[in-house]
């Protein structure tokens, strides 16, 4: 069980990245939602299925966070599975494209380390709510700014 939680918890490993494991962690995310409009060019907008798969994963890191903490302590670097979700829960209903998807990404990476508007004050919540909390409202901010963009670039 302990490999389930490590795979899920590092995203396939992308969080033992010695270099910024939290940008691949949410690089990791873009590029799973780039592959899904390869293989469903059809799709303008990644909607209920990938908020459906935000929650599923949320949960989950949540509960695997919660294990690892024991051995890897308080919010790891290692843990990116919050990163995912961030990146994922930004990019819903947002058109796609890659010119979507970087912006989407620089921003949920910007709200992510720059912590503004409350975003901190989850990050002190206890276990894996606190992990995983803080990405999911980073990418509610970054979402809501690509909503605006969109309208108004169209």
């Amino acid at each position: 069980m302990n490999s389930f939680h490590k795979l899920n918890a590092t995203v396939l490993g992308a969080g033992y990245s010695p270099f910024a494991p939290g940008t691949m962690g949410a690089l990791v995310g873009v590029l799973i939602l780039y592959v899904i409009h390869i293989l469903q060019p059809e799709l303008e907008y990644f909607t209920w299925g990938l908020l459906l798969a935000s929650i599923i994963f949320t949960l989950l890191g949540v509960w695997s966070t919660n294990e690892l903490e024991k051995e890897w302590g308080k919010d790891p670097s290692k843990v990116v599975v919050d990163e995912l979700v961030g990146v994922w829960i930004g990019l819903l209903w947002i058109p796609i494209d890659w010119f979507w998807l970087l912006l989407g990404f620089g921003l949920f990476r910007f709200f992510d380390i720059a912590k503004p508007l409350f975003i901190r004050r989850l990050e002190k919540i206890k276990g894996g709510w606190g992990v995983m909390l803080d990405d999911v409202l980073a990418g509610i901010y970054t979402n809501i700014v690509l909503q605006i963009l969109v309208i108004y670039w169209k």
